[in-house]
């Protein structure tokens, strides 16, 4: 539902980001109830809850590309920085999630846009959330793995949801070509990438391997009558989070180091990067918690067999089995951990260790 207001104080005060403690994201909540003037629009999911004047705001440091502030405790605005420019995937997934009855997910309330960009979310607050990098780590430190078949539950829902026809997503599965369309070239421009920005001893072990890597992609050649979803897009432990009543997956984005690329995808791409940063997270445990490097690696391998067999478990007690491709999971996590190195390289090359670690665990 799309909605026209009109408490002009605030909205004339948009000309900036809100902080947490200005009052402008209270009363911004607080104006949600009015009529909306243009050229604000609002877009609204779930009912908001009721926010008191003078409610608390704080801030919320999960995101280090948008600022969101968390008022009363029970609402989270995150504020686009920059506003994006529309279309958008999150009001979109949130519109279709809601349709189709999704709900491991913090509950979306609305979207917030003004003459064409997307300015600002407003979901639910979720009382004691932990993101992945902090919880999983922790999980790998212990050796524990039981957390595993519940993130495959959570994954195949997902995909079974976004497999799940609504009003905003009329027609959400189809077929890949019979050609292999851009898969091998977009992975194999990955490798390429990778090699070119990854120096000293790292590169050339990767470069002494580059064959064996490509040859993993060859699945990707003949990927047959794949179906394709419209997928989360860059699913990994960050994006789970672990509160209070369990496991909610966040942010609909999409993959913020790969563009023009068809949201249709393989359920495959989305499962690949999430057992990936499984072993993302055991390096992280062996670089930070001094975690024995073989208890991690046989922790990785239980993991991601118990998150990969409860996902299929689920899907086909969905009645979507037919959405994996096993075939194409070791290609796609062969190309997203090159797009790991990608991103060090080019964002934050204190985190190469990691994708590097893992590959030498594949290509010994």
């Amino acid at each position: 539902m799309i909605c026209l207001l009109n408490r002009s104080s605030i909205w004339e005060r948009l000309a900036t980001v809100p902080r947490a403690g200005d009052g402008r994201t209270v009363d911004l909540l607080m104006a949600l109830t009015s009529e909306i003037p243009p050229p604000y629009v609002v877009r609204r999911f779930h009912p908001l809850p009721e926010t008191p004047p003078g409610a608390a705001e704080r801030g919320f440091d999960v995101d280090q590309t948008n600022h969101s502030v968390v008022v009363g405790e029970s609402v989270v605005v995150k504020w686009l920085t920059p506003p994006a420019p529309l279309p958008q995937p999150t009001p979109e997934a949130f519109a279709h999630l809601t349709a189709v009855g999704f709900t491991a997910t913090a509950a979306p309330y609305a979207a917030i846009s003004r003459d064409g960009e997307l300015l600002a979310l407003v979901t639910a607050y979720l009382p004691d959330a932990r993101d992945g990098w902090e919880w999983c780590v922790d999980e790998a430190a212990a050796g524990r793995t039981a957390f595993a078949a519940d993130l495959g539950l959570l994954a195949a829902d997902l995909h079974a949801a976004l497999a799940t026809p609504s009003p905003a997503f009329p027609d959400p599965v189809r077929l890949s070509p019979a050609s292999p369309g851009p898969w091998p070239g977009r992975a194999r421009t990955a490798l390429r990438e990778a090699l070119e920005l990854t120096d000293g001893e790292d590169g050339r072990w990767l470069a002494a391997r580059a064959d064996r890597v490509e040859r993993d992609f060859h699945a990707l050649e003949d990927p047959g009558a794949t179906p394709l979803i419209r997928i989360h897009g860059d699913l990994h432990v960050g994006q789970i989070l672990r509160w209070r009543d369990g496991y909610a997956v966040i942010d609909f984005d999409g993959n913020p180091t790969v563009s023009d690329t068809d949201r249709h995808q393989p359920a495959a791409r989305d499962l690949a990067q999430l057992t990936t940063s499984l072993e993302h997270a055991g390096q992280v445990a062996v670089r930070r918690r001094d975690a024995d490097p073989a208890a991690v690696g046989r922790w990785a391998a239980e993991a991601v067999g118990s998150l990969e067999d409860a996902y299929r478990r689920r899907l086909r007690e969905r009645g979507h089995a037919d959405l994996l491709h096993d075939g194409l999971l070791r290609a796609f996590a062969v190309e997203q951990e090159c797009r790991e190195l990608i991103y060090a390289a080019r964002h934050l090359p204190r985190w190469r260790y990691a994708p590097m670690g893992v590959l030498r665990s594949w290509y010994a």
